[in-house]
C-alpha cells in the first residue's frame, strides 16, 4: 500500500474520529473500516464534479449504511464541495448542520439520498441505476454514461428490502450498479454470526450478480476489483473485507467501535498506531490538495460533456418536457361528456392513457398487480432484462423495493415514478413513502382497493387504519377520489407538486359520478369542496371521501324529504384542505352546528372536522369476508341507517 494512499483514506479516518469525539456520538467504525475502499473509489474511478454536484452524467455514490455518515461528509468535504466545510464537520450531529447523524438529502450539495434506515440506501441505488439505463436509451449512450456506486453493510443486508432490490436489479440486468459491501462481521450486538448464516457468493449469485472477494484495506485489490467492474456485463458485488475501526488498538473488529465515540485515550493510541500526527480536524495542506486535485478531474470531464451535449439540445430537452396540462383538461371534458358509473382505479387508467401520450418522463410500475391497479396502459412499453426503452416496470411481488426504487428514480432526474398496490399492502412501503416525504421527491403511489370495498378478499385485504396511518405522514397528500372527474385533479395536482409526494387512494367498486360539468378549476386542490345543497337553509354538513361521497348524496336527498336540509362536502385530501384559508376552512365546517363524516375506515382523523359534539360513520374494527355491499350494510354504512341516526342526531 503506497504512502500517500494511506494518508489520505487517514485523512477520512481522523475526520470522523474527531467529529464523532466532539459531537459524543455517531458511530466512527464503519468509515475507519471503509476509508481504504473509498479513497480508491473516489481517486480513481468515480465520474463526479464538486463545482457542479447536479452535473445529471456524474455517478451516483449511495451511502447506504448511513450510520456511517462521516464517511460520506469527509468525502465531500476533502473533494472540494462547497456544501460542507470543515466548520460543518466540526457541527456533526448538531442543529441544522448539513452533517447530521445519517445522511438527509440536499440538492446540489453531494447528498445524494437520504440514508439510515438500514438497506433502503440499497434500493435507492437500483433507482439510480435504472434510471441511468432508461435515460441513456432515450438520448444516447455517448451522453448518458455513468455508474451507480452503493456502500452497504452486513445490516443493510440482513433487512429484507434488500433482498427485493438486489433480486429486481439482478433480474434486469443492471450492469452499471456497483455495491461495495463493508464485510466486517459486526453488528450493534457483536458478531454477525449471533444471528447470520448466509453464504454470501451464493446469495449474491443467485440474483443474477457477479461476486469479487477483496481484503478492503489492500489498494491494489481494490482497484483491480474496481477497474474490472467498469466492463461489467450484470451488476456486481466487490465483497471488501474489512475491519471495523480500522486502527484501533483496543476497539479494532469490536462492536464498541459501531456506534459510540473511541473515546480521548483511545484516540491516542490510533493516532499513533496510524503515526498521524496532527491535531483534532487538522489536514496538512500538502494532502488538502491532493484530496482537491482528485475533486477538480471532473471539472475537465464536464466541460468535454457539455461541449458534445451542445450538438445534442433536442435530445437533453426531452427529458425534461412534461406537457400533462392539456391532455388532463381534455381527459376532463370528456369525462363530463361521457359519464359513466366507474371504480376510480379504471379513471386513474384512462388518466394514464391520456398523460402515456403526452409525458414521456412518467415510469409506472406495479408490485405484481398491474391489472388490479390498473397501472398499465396499452400505450405502456414494457422495461425488460437489459432493455430499457421502455417506461413500465414489472417489480414483481416487491413491495418495499418498488417504492425505495422509485425514491432512486425521482432523485436521479426528471423523471416522475409512479407505483400500484393494494391500499393494504402501503403498510410495506411506508418506510419508504416516509423517506419520499422527507426527501420531498415527487414520487406518487396508486394504492386501489382501498375499503372494505374489495369484499370477499376478506379482513387480511381490507384496509381500516390505514389511511389514517398515511395522513400521519408529513409532507404527503393522501388523495381519495369520488369519482372520475376527481381521479383527474388528484392525479393533475400530484404530478404538478414538486416536493411533496402523494398517495391516490382508488376503489374496486364502481362509482356514479358526482360532478356533471366542466371546469377548468382543480376543486380538489382545495382539499374540500360542496358537491350537492339540498336548501338554502340547512342544517346538517355532510363530509366525506372517495366512495362514501355517493353515499353521502344519497342520505342528503333522502333526509331532504324529510325536510332535513343539509349539504355534502367531498373531502379528496385532507392535507390540502388543512392548507387552506381560514375563512374558507369555516365556509365549509362552520355553516352549521351539526356535522357528520361518512368514510369505509378509521374515524380518528374526521373527528377535527365534526368536532366533539359530531358524529363518525367509519369501521373502527377489521372488516369481513363477504360482498361488499353486504360489509356495507353490516357496518351500518349504508343511506338508511346514516338518514335513520342522523336524524336522532339532530334532534337531540
Amino acid at each position: 500500500m503506497s504512502k500517500i494512499h494511506k494518508d489520505l483514506a487517514n485523512c477520512i479516518r481522523f475526520l470522523t474520529i474527531d467529529a464523532v469525539q466532539k459531537a459524543n456520538s455517531g458511530h466512527p467504525g464503519m468509515p475507519m473500516g471503509m476509508a481504504d475502499v473509498a479513497t480508491v473509489l473516489f481517486r480513481y474511478f468515480l465520474k463526479f464534479n464538486p463545482k457542479n454536484p447536479n452535473w445529471i452524467n456524474r455517478d451516483r455514490f449511495v451511502l447506504s449504511a448511513g450510520h456511517g455518515s462521516m464517511l460520506l461528509y469527509s468525502l465531500l468535504y476533502l473533494t472540494g464541495y462547497k456544501s460542507i466545510s470543515l466548520n460543518s464537520i466540526k457541527k456533526f450531529r448538531q442543529l441544522n448542520s448539513i452533517c447530521a447523524g445519517h445522511p438527509e438529502y440536499h440538492p446540489k450539495t453531494g447528498i445524494e439520498t437520504t440514508t439510515g434506515p438500514l438497506g433502503q440506501g440499497i434500493a435507492n441505488a437500483v433507482g439510480f441505476a435504472l434510471a441511468e439505463e432508461v435515460l441513456k436509451k432515450k438520448i444516447g449512450k455517448n451522453l448518458i454514461n455513468h455508474k451507480t456506486y452503493v456502500i452497504a453493510g452486513d445490516g443493510c443486508l440482513m433487512e429484507g428490502i434488500s433482498h427485493e432490490a438486489m433480486s429486481l436489479a439482478g433480474h434486469l440486468k443492471l450492469k452499471n450498479l456497483v455495491m461495495l459491501f463493508d464485510n466486517n462481521n459486526i453488528s450493534i450486538d457483536g458478531p454477525t454470526s449471533l444471528a447470520v448464516s448466509d453464504n454470501f457468493k451464493k446469495r449474491f449469485q443467485s440474483y443474477g450478480w457477479d461476486y469479487i472477494l477483496v481484503d478492503g484495506h489492500n489498494e491494489n485489490q481494490i482497484y483491480r476489483a474496481l477497474k474490472r467492474v467498469q466492463k461489467a456485463k450484470k451488476p456486481t458485488v466487490i465483497s471488501c473485507k474489512t475491519k471495523i475501526g480500522y486502527g484501533s488498538p483496543n476497539k479494532s473488529g469490536k462492536s464498541s467501535s459501531h456506534g459510540s465515540p473511541l473515546g480521548l485515550d483511545e484516540i491516542k493510541l490510533v493516532r499513533k498506531a496510524l503515526k498521524w500526527k496532527y491535531k483534532a480536524f487538522e489536514i496538512p495542506n500538502k494532502l488538502i490538495k491532493e484530496w482537491r486535485a482528485i475533486g477538480s478531474k471532473g471539472q475537465l470531464i464536464e466541460k468535454k460533456w457539455n461541449k458534445l451535449i451542445k450538438k445534442h439540445s433536442k435530445k437533453i430537452s426531452l427529458i425534461k418536457k412534461n406537457n400533462f396540462k392539456n391532455a388532463l383538461n381534455s381527459e376532463k371534458k370528456l369525462a363530463v361528456k361521457e359519464p359513466k358509473s366507474l371504480a376510480t382505479r379504471k379513471c386513474s387508467e384512462l388518466t394514464l392513457n391520456a398523460l402515456t401520450n403526452s409525458n414521456n418522463n412518467l415510469i409506472g410500475g406495479s408490485a405484481d398487480l398491474a391489472g388490479s391497479n390498473n397501472t398499465k396502459t396499452k400505450k405502456h412499453k414494457i422495461i425488460t432484462p437489459g432493455n430499457f426503452d421502455g417506461n413500465y416496470i414489472h417489480y414483481g411481488v416487491r413491495e418495499h423495493a418498488m417504492s425505495g426504487v422509485m425514491n432512486g428514480i425521482a432523485l436521479h432526474s426528471n423523471f416522475i415514478p409512479y407505483g400500484g398496490t393494494f391500499l393494504i399492502f402501503s403498510d410495506y412501503c411506508k418506510p419508504s413513502i416516509r423517506l419520499s416525504a422527507l426527501m420531498q421527491q415527487r414520487v406518487i403511489y396508486v394504492m386501489t382497493h382501498d375499503s372494505i370495498g374489495l369484499g370477499e378478499d376478506g379482513p387480511t385485504h381490507q384496509p381500516i387504519e390505514q389511511l389514517s396511518g398515511l395522513r400521519s405522514i408529513p409532507n404527503l397528500n393522501v388523495f381519495r377520489p369520488a369519482d372520475r372527474i376527481e381521479t383527474i385533479e388528484c392525479w393533475e395536482h400530484a404530478l404538478k407538486t414538486l416536493k411533496t409526494p402523494s398517495v391516490l387512494s382508488l376503489t374496486r367498486q364502481n362509482l356514479d359520478p358526482i360532478r356533471k360539468k366542466y371546469s377548468s378549476n382543480n376543486k380538489c386542490s382545495l382539499g374540500a369542496y360542496e358537491v350537492l345543497r339540498t336548501n338554502k337553509k340547512i342544517k346538517l354538513t355532510i363530509l366525506a371521501s372517495g366512495s362514501e361521497v355517493n353515499l353521502a348524496i344519497e342520505a342528503s336527498h333522502k333526509l331532504a324529504k324529510n325536510k332535513i336540509y343539509s349539504k355534502v362536502i367531498s373531502v379528496p385530501c385532507m392535507e390540502l384542505f388543512d392548507k387552506q384559508s381560514k375563512s374558507y376552512k369555516n365556509k365549509i365546517l362552520n355553516e352549521t352546528k351539526n356535522k357528520i363524516s361518512i368514510e369505509a375506515g378509521s374515524s380518528d382523523y374526521w373527528k377535527k372536522y365534526v368536532g366533539e359534539n359530531g358524529k363518525n360513520f367509519g369501521i373502527n374494527e377489521y372488516g369481513k369476508s363477504a360482498p361488499f355491499k353486504e360489509i356495507y350494510k353490516f357496518f351500518g354504512l349504508t343511506k338508511e341507517n346514516i338518514t335513520s341516526k342522523s336524524k336522532k342526531f339532530i334532534n337531540n
